[in-house]
């Protein structure tokens, strides 16, 4: 059986879609069990024979600095969730709570794994073809060298050969062009790397690729730095956004509009529901000794559930270790590359 350690108390709306997305998920995966991480009030009346409830006394809210989610409140429902991966309790943790105490606590309790400098964040963004580019990183580092690219590489394939069984999923890096001297010093040295993992082996790097390929589904992975991803990942979640205002925008006009909307509603639904960020909710934070998800902070219940789906998933294909297999096999790719820093 796998267990899930939820944070209930994280995200926008906290409770009232956590817990009913925990039972939305319980009832779907008879298989599963859950750890329920709140304050008391939260998870009272709250049963299910799957559910384990922990209670806390501390919440970390959305705008808490760092230092304070991560020194000060010690029994936060983050980290002690958190804390049920690293203890043995559960397979992998997930919380929608704030993004930099998520990754600072997990980093803090959990560890990175050997080989790995920094975790990154690898979410999935709808594309045209009907399935999702999964991109990192998506926010977790800013400032990131031509090493850091090459491993959020490596743990990506190792990701995306979990939701896809594939052995060698298709790499890009993202550029402003495809051409090989395209870019600054640091894409340029990574593309260097990146080829040279492609040629022992260790990544099925296809080439420099641009922004526009990430909703093409020119490549199945494509690494940035988290600022260009987190930008990327934001422009995604924008569109859906945008088609589902325009259709009630045109069906509140008059009789002409109306129709008008009426005979390109079933297109636009569905390309509404293609894009549809929710369906691809909860990115991994890779690199660390332990299964963490993110779900975005305003998730609904939908949304939620379908990040406590990711979790479970990466937790029974056994995404960790197939993470360190692959880190274990590029090893000497990455040794070569930290020494030329």
């Amino acid at each position: 059986m796998i267990t899930v350690a939820v944070d209930c108390m994280g995200g926008d709306h906290g409770p009232q879609v956590t817990l009913p997305a925990c039972t939305q998920f319980l009832e779907q995966h008879p298989e599963a069990a859950l750890v329920l991480v709140g304050l008391p009030e939260a998870l009272q009346g709250f049963s299910h024979p799957r559910a384990t409830l922990v209670t806390v006394t501390e919440v970390v809210t959305m705008d808490d600095p760092l230092e304070v989610a991560l020194r000060k409140k010690k029994d936060s429902s983050m980290r002690v969730a958190i804390q049920q991966v690293k203890d043995g309790a559960a397979q992998a943790a997930v919380s929608a709570g704030n993004t930099g105490a998520l990754m600072a606590i997990s980093r803090y309790i959990l560890k990175t794994m050997d080989g790995i400098e920094r975790p990154a964040i690898a979410g999935q963004i709808p594309n045209a073809t009907g399935g999702a580019t999964t991109v990192l990183d998506l926010g977790a580092n800013v400032d990131c060298t031509a090493e850091h690219l090459l491993q959020f590489a490596v743990m990506g394939s190792a990701l995306v050969s979990v939701l896809t069984n594939q052995e060698s999923p298709s790499v890009g890096l993202l550029n402003i062009g495809e051409e090989v001297i395209k870019g600054n010093e640091v894409i340029k040295k990574a593309g260097e790397l990146l080829r040279n993992a492609a040629k022992s082996g260790d990544l099925n790097f296809v080439g420099n690729v641009e922004g526009n390929d990430i909703f093409k589904g020119t490549a199945e992975i494509v690494v940035c730095d988290g600022f260009v991803g987190n930008v990327a990942l934001k422009t995604s979640e924008g569109l859906a956004s945008m088609i589902g205002n325009f259709l009630k925008a045109e069906f509140s006009k008059n009789i002409f509009t109306k129709m008008a909307a009426i005979a390109a509603y079933t297109v636009l639904t569905a390309l509404k529901n293609r894009v549809d960020h929710r369906r691809y909710n909860g990115a991994a934070l890779l690199g660390l000794r332990g299964l963490v998800f993110k779900s975005h902070g305003s998730a609904d219940v939908l949304a939620f559930s379908n990040a406590l789906n990711r979790a479970y998933d990466a937790a029974r294909n056994n995404l960790l270790d197939r993470v360190q297999v692959r880190i274990a096999h590029a090893a000497p790719l990455l040794a070569a590359s930290d020494a030329t820093q």
